[in-house]
């Protein structure tokens, strides 16, 4: 599509007020490209419904020295090959020493000793004050009794980490190892999301090897807290939803008329507006995932709503795409109600299953409300006397979260969360010589500090930045999607201003800044048609880039895992007053 230009003013006003030529974008568009925006591309409908993976490239494994047949077969398996390559990298880092530090660390207190609860009794009891020495003893001492305990949190995360627990023991290596599991898998997800997302093996790869070397995701890998677990969960939710809008996409494309040219397919209003979608399984893992990310803490409910009407979204976009001319009067008859129940409804169902433990107990806090004085009666009677206790025991709960002002030390506000402004200290010590593996003179320090690889967070702001503009001027639909996720994330704490919130809280979107930052690394390497200095300039810019952001979490790592440092190179670590 070229650029409308004219000789005068008046020449001009009378092509924008004449109809508009076949092939030609609307007015409005064209003024739009000043200003960056790029049209909808005039391609064969089938490529613009499902855009095709490109060939894999077998030179690589030519220049290791494979033959032909088998260059091609590692070209064709390195979907999958490169992906598992850079997971048992981040396995290995992830697991090496994972039970250091032998304490219990940061909010350690609270879910891996509700997990073992959850083991003995199926609700939280209640542990005597000095349970956690007495965990740590030689040998151990479980001081739990059957007392019910009131907690603020849903119980699937609590169940993940009682599975490592029930395999390993009640120690710190078998109370973090599903995080730590769930830590390795999300960069697993985020290779396979990343090259479905952007056509690319490499690029998929590159934003998997940024989560594994992003400090904030090492840390919470290496904790049992329930912040990663939601971050997995929703992962895997957004990378069910992305393989149903290909399929659904691919099914919409098999239905097309043919074209003009040979193998090509072109729109069709009767397919766009009328064909019926079937059944849709990612779409109902989707909304399993997401359920289980609700389940374990309840800001997993703002991904379920966004992700959702993104879906629906990407729907109304296939069906115009295909053809349709009334798209948004297609998807509310034949894609919103399957979607909500897809979604919303399995979510829901999900996040009751959850209780189960509590409901069939009956010991659990809350549990025999609705048999209570207080509870009985009402005009909600006839409904069953656990699911009225637990409608109670949710609003408490609700009530508890809203109503949380209690100043803390290491609490910081949204605002300063992108730019690391007030990392979580998990655990501190300071050794003298001849302890605890110091060797230092002067002494040293020992730090789990919860804090995302500085260059890599910074780098991701100018990211988010770039996949906006893409989103709004490129219309590129996949740093859209990369951005909701990064605002479902991050967009809803900014409600809560005098609530005590963390740092910690932004490891659920850490994949999706990763993805912004790898699309905005292959736009500095260059499209594959760009000229060879061009691509030469851009890879090695690039190559700096990443470097720089391993180098930086080598630098931290002693601050990542508490190993014992001299307390100058600590201090030299310490980059702002804040981040002590």
């Amino acid at each position: 599509m070229g650029r409308v230009t004219s000789d005068t003013s008046a020449t001009h006003a009378a092509a924008l007020s004449a109809p508009e030529p076949a092939g030609q974008p609307p007015a409005w568009q064209r003024r739009l490209r000043r200003f960056g925006y790029a049209g909808r591309p005039q391609a064969d409908a089938r490529t613009r419904l499902v855009a095709p993976f490109p060939e894999p490239d077998r030179r690589p494994w030519a220049w290791l020295g494979a033959g032909p047949d088998l260059a091609a077969r590692l070209a064709r398996w390195s979907g999958w090959l490169g992906p598992l390559l850079v997971t048992l990298c981040a396995g290995v880092l992830t697991f090496w020493n994972l039970g250091s530090p032998r304490k219990v660390i940061f909010d350690e207190t609270y879910y891996p000793k509700d997990a073992w609860s959850l083991l003995q009794y199926g609700y939280e009891g209640t542990w005597a004050k000095d349970a956690n020495d007495a965990l740590l003893a030689s040998p151990p001492h479980i001081l739990l009794s059957p007392e019910h305990s009131y907690v603020v949190h849903p119980p699937m995360g609590k169940w993940l980490i009682a599975l490592g627990e029930w395999a390993f023991g009640m120690n710190p290596f078998g109370w973090r190892f599903m995080t730590a599991l769930l830590g390795t898998l999300s960069v697993l997800l985020v290779c396979r999301i990343g090259r479905r997302l952007m056509r690319s093996t490499a690029l998929g790869c590159l934003a998997g090897a940024l989560l594994a070397v992003d400090g904030l995701h090492f840390v919470m890998s290496r904790t049992a807290l329930l912040d990663l677990i939601v971050m997995f969960w929703v992962l895997a939710g957004f990378g069910c939803l992305l393989v149903d809008r290909d399929r659904t996409r691919a099914r919409l494309a098999a239905a097309l008329p043919a074209g003009p040219g040979v193998g090509q397919v072109r729109p069709d209003d009767a397919v766009g507006d009328r064909l019926r979608l079937g059944w849709r399984p990612w779409r109902i893992a989707a909304g399993l995932c997401l359920g289980l990310s609700a389940a374990t803490k309840w800001n997993g409910l703002y991904f379920l709503a966004a992700f959702a009407l993104m879906s629906v979204l990407w729907d109304m976009g296939a069906r115009r795409t295909a053809g349709a001319r009334h798209p948004f009067r297609s998807i509310v008859r034949r894609d919103a109600l399957p979607a909500f129940v897809s979604t919303v409804v399995v979510a829901l169902a999900t996040y009751l299953a959850s209780w189960t433990g509590w409901i069939v107990t009956k010991g659990g806090y809350y549990r025999d409300w609705a048999t209570t004085p207080e509870g009985r009666g009402g005009s909600w009677s006839w409904l069953p006397d656990w699911l009225r206790s637990l409608w109670h025991y949710q609003s408490e709960v609700y009530a508890f979260h809203t109503g949380l002002t209690t100043p803390h030390t290491y609490m910081s506000n949204p605002w300063s969360w992108l730019v690391l402004g007030r990392p979580v200290s998990y655990f501190y010590e300071d050794p003298k010589a001849g302890h605890d593996g110091c060797t230092a003179a002067e002494g040293c320090a020992r730090e789990v500090l919860a804090l995302g690889t500085p260059l890599l967070w910074w780098a991701a702001c100018f990211a988010l930045l770039y996949v906006l503009w893409r989103w709004l001027f490129r219309r590129d639909w996949r740093a859209g999607a990369i951005a909701c996720g990064v605002a479902a994330g991050y967009l809803p704490w900014f409600l809560y201003q005098e609530r005590t919130i963390f740092l910690f809280y932004a490891v659920v979107f850490v994949p999706f800044l990763c993805l912004a930052l790898a699309m905005m690394i292959g736009a500095i390497i260059g499209p594959p048609g760009a000229s060879e200095r061009r691509r030469t300039i851009g890879a090695v810019g690039a190559g700096v880039l990443v470097l720089l952001i391993v180098w930086n979490f080598i630098y931290f790592y002693p601050l990542y895992t508490g190993l014992p440092i001299p307390k100058s190179a600590w201090q030299n670590r310490m980059w702002f007053d804040s981040w002590v």
